[in-house]
Order: C-alpha cells, then structure tokens, then sequence
C-alpha cells in the first residue's frame, strides 16, 4: 500500500470539501432564489467541468497559475513559490474541478424548501442568514450531505486535473489515483490492484451512507411539514 500516497489524498478531499461548502453554498442559494434572467450562464459556468476532459480544464488552471498570469505572479511574490505542482495549486484545481458535484446537490434542495416557510420567517422579522440557518439549511440537510459526500468521492478519483496541474511528486502531490497509473505502467498490478480495490470498496461504502441518509432525511421532513 503506498500509504502517503493515500493520506494525502485524504488530506486533499477533506481541504476540497471544506472549501466547497464555503464557496459552493452562496453559490448554490443564490441560483436557487435569484430571478436573473440570464442566471443560466452562471449555472453554465458551474456545470462546465462536468462537460470538459480534465486534461483540457487542467491545462489552463495550470496556465492561469502559472508564473506569467498575475495570479501566479502575485502568489509567488507573497509565498516566494509558484502554485502549479504544489499541494495547495492541486487544492484549488480540485475545487474547481469538482465545484458542480458540490453546487447542484445544494441548489436542487434549496429550491424544494417550501417559499411559504421562508416568506413566514421574513414576516417575523428573520434576517436572511437566519432564516438560512433556521429554515433553508435544516430543510436542505439531505442535499448539502450529498453535496459533501459527492465532492469527497469525487475528489478521491481525480486524475486528469491532478497530473496537469500537481504533476507526480511523491509526498506532495501524487494522490491514490496517480499511484495507482504508476503501478499499472510499472507492470505492478497487484499493487495497482490493492489500491483500486480500496478506493473502489470506500466509494461504494460512502454513496451506500449517502442514500441511506439522504432516504431517512426525506422520509422525515415532508411528515414534520
């Protein structure tokens, strides 16, 4: 087992996650409620990871980090390093990378809170973040669940935007599923094997956690209604 290959990669999933759930939850409510017309470009954005080959997302995540953009520019002035094939230039492809299997789990819950509830609590005099914290959220546990898992998972089998971007240094950015083409060129396939069956064995186990869950929050909210 190429354990810091593993932990690494759990590492990864856990910062993407984190970071999805701050970034991806605004995201998700305001495509949820807003009326803009052209919100659709926003969701077209979102979802365009979804469509691309990760090795053509990968290449300019990498261009846009590299010494000659100003986000490459400035970072490496302020950390004395460039982001491309460093833990934290994979973190912000992987987010990237993985930004609608966070978002649309979100924004689908969102927008089956009943409105009802939420005019209700505006009425009160309930702020808009309280009435997320004490309305849209609990109403929407299922999905931002699934949100989490699904971004987790996700991350865990990234191998296009990870070599692009984080290259192969073990240690630091050499994840489950680099190691796992590194066996399978080397001949070793029951290295190579080992690993897949790990990785296949944990993301069977967590969706298998996640429908269950999300089945016993559904079966409960709409009686509470």
């Amino acid at each position: 087992m190429d354990w810091s290959a593993i932990f690494l990669t759990i590492r990864l999933a856990l910062v993407v996650c984190a970071t999805l759930l701050i970034v991806g939850t605004p995201i998700a409510y305001w495509l949820s409620f807003t009326r803009w017309r052209w919100k659709f470009f926003v969701e077209s954005i979102v979802a365009l990871p979804l469509v691309l080959p990760p090795t053509v997302l990968g290449f300019y995540v990498l261009v846009a980090m590299g010494s000659r953009s100003p986000v490459g520019r400035w970072y490496q002035s302020f950390t004395g390093h460039g982001l491309p094939f460093t833990f934290e230039g994979l973190a912000i492809a992987s987010v990237i990378y993985s930004l609608p299997f966070a978002v649309q789990p979100m924004a689908a819950a969102f927008a089956q809170v009943d409105r009802n509830l939420i005019n209700a609590s505006s009425i009160l005099g309930a702020s808009r973040m309280r009435t997320f914290m004490r309305v849209v959220l609990p109403l929407s546990i299922g999905g931002v669940v699934t949100s989490f898992v699904l971004s987790f998972a996700h991350t865990l089998g990234e191998f296009g935007v990870v070599l692009m971007v984080g290259g192969n240094i073990p240690g630091v950015t050499r994840t489950i599923s680099i190691a796992i083409y590194d066996q399978a060129q080397a001949l070793d396939y029951a290295g190579a094997n080992r690993l897949a069956l790990l990785l296949l064995a944990f993301s069977f186990v967590t969706l298998s956690i996640t429908y269950s869950v999300n089945r016993r929050v559904w079966a409960v909210w709409p009686m509470s209604r």
